[in-house]
């Protein structure tokens, strides 16, 4: 009996293990299965997800972080500095004072003052100092506070610069989400179109069979099969360039499935008139942004440099101790103010003026120029949008004809009209026009979204 217990609980321990190396093995195949599913992402999410993941976004946004802690460095400088000091000293020799017997006169009363010679030490040899400062400096503050502009600037400079990443790995983002979708339509149009070829090839060696074609038409075939394939492999490697390329925009390792949405909205990104797009880019466009800030900073180093002939003065205030030296008390006080100025410099501070000046010159004139410039790309983006339209219009009206001789040589084979290459060839000639429809048509929703990159704002 005790056998068959023990022989029955080894079975059900056999079981078990059994049972949850199973459940085990179907886990672990459930998860390989949902890392190895394709990513879906649509338009927004994966603008989105470029925003969140980028590594060039990750590194604009550091050197904003970096940029408001030395800010912030430059802010403390207005601040009293306090600080504490301490040291010990030795001496191998003192000097002393020694005051000979009747030094101070030979009175009958008293006799000798000092009745004896007299050796009055000067401190200790060794000597123990320590004290705690504060310094509050007053005509420094004019340069301060430049330097404190200037580095706001800086902060403002490199947040622009942050936008402008934004702004351009978004509008890259869409590029990319675009471009894979027009190849993966191109592609599909060169399967039909390679599928139309092989027919037009087996028509072509039945009649030369027959009798009723020359050998040259076999020929001709074979090259069209020839040159579908060689299309459709190019538009496959580009595919895959793209997708590789868009993986590591996105923050993705690179390899990673991506499964894109293609129910792209074809009316593209809302953009405002002509006139209202380029007075919000004078005002909002990221280079201009950048160029005014290091106007205004270059601003602030030339009144910084002409602040250089004002006397630094400094007010000061020490509480100390001591023990060793001679003359002084334990635990004593000080304070006042201290004046430097810089009689002679050979010419320095005035060098920097003009280089100050300079500099001040120069940011003007780029914020003339870039002002001009966005005006041209505003004006130039505006006619690429209208030239995609028409383009988007003579698409729509070609993938409408080919719709319709598509379905006449549907109706052609249907009767015996007509050949089954010919109503193949149809289909190919309308997939090649619905792929052309799609690219003339996130072309031009690519232009309306640069159009809003030059304003300064995210295309979405």
């Amino acid at each position: 009996m005790t056998s068959r217990a023990t022989l029955r609980m080894r079975h059900s321990a056999v079981w078990q293990s059994l049972f949850l190396i199973i459940l085990g093995l179907l886990l672990v195949q459930n998860s390989l299965a949902q890392q190895n599913a394709p990513l879906r992402l649509t338009l927004d999410q994966a603008i989105d997800l470029a925003l969140k993941q980028n590594h060039s976004i990750h590194l604009r946004s550091l050197a904003v972080e970096d940029m408001r802690s030395k800010k912030d460095e430059a802010r403390s400088n207005y601040m009293p500095q306090m600080s504490a000091s301490g040291g010990v000293h030795h001496v191998t020799e003192l000097a002393g004072v020694e005051i000979p017997a009747g030094a101070f006169g030979n009175f009958a009363s008293t006799g000798p003052v000092p009745s004896k010679s007299l050796f009055i030490d000067q401190g200790s040899a060794t000597a123990y100092t320590g004290g705690v400062g504060l310094e509050q400096p007053l005509t420094q503050l004019f340069r301060i506070h430049q330097a404190n502009l200037a580095a706001k600037q800086d902060v403002l400079v490199a947040q622009a610069q942050l936008d402008q990443m934004q702004d351009g790995v978004a509008l890259q983002t869409r590029q990319l989400y675009y471009g894979v979708l027009i190849n993966q339509q191109q592609l599909e149009a060169s399967q039909a179109q390679l599928e139309a070829a092989k027919i037009k090839d087996s028509e072509s060696r039945g009649d030369v069979e027959r009798g009723n074609a020359l050998e040259i038409a076999t020929i001709e075939s074979k090259a069209a099969i020839l040159e579908a394939q060689q299309l459709s492999l190019s538009l496959r490697l580009r595919g895959e360039d793209l997708e590789r390329q868009l993986a590591d925009l996105l923050g993705l390792p690179i390899g990673t499935q991506i499964n894109l949405d293609s129910n792209v909205p074809s009316l593209g990104t809302d953009v405002p008139s002509r006139p209202e797009a380029v007075r919000v880019a004078l005002e909002q466009n990221q280079d201009i942004r950048v160029a005014r800030e290091t106007l205004e900073k270059a601003k602030a180093g030339l009144a910084a440099a002409k602040d250089a002939y004002i006397p630094d003065i400094t007010g000061s205030s020490r509480y100390s101790y001591q023990s060793g030296v001679p003359l002084l008390v334990h635990n004593f006080g000080t304070f006042g103010f201290s004046l430097s100025y810089d009689l002679f410099d050979g010419g320095r501070r005035e060098a920097q003026i003009r280089d100050a000046r300079t500099a001040v010159t120069s940011a003007r004139v780029t914020v003339d120029k870039l002002e001009s410039e966005v005006s041209v790309q505003v004006q130039s983006a505006y006619d690429r949008v209208e030239e995609l339209k028409e383009m988007v219009d003579v698409a729509e009206q070609t993938v409408v004809v080919r719709a319709e001789a598509a379905r006449l040589a549907d109706r052609q084979f249907e009767q015996n009209a007509a050949l089954s290459s010919a109503r193949k060839q149809a289909h190919a000639d309308l997939s090649n026009a619905t792929a052309s429809l799609l690219e003339a048509s996130l072309n031009l929703s690519l232009a309306e979204a640069n159009v809003k990159t030059i304003m300064g704002q995210i295309p979405r």
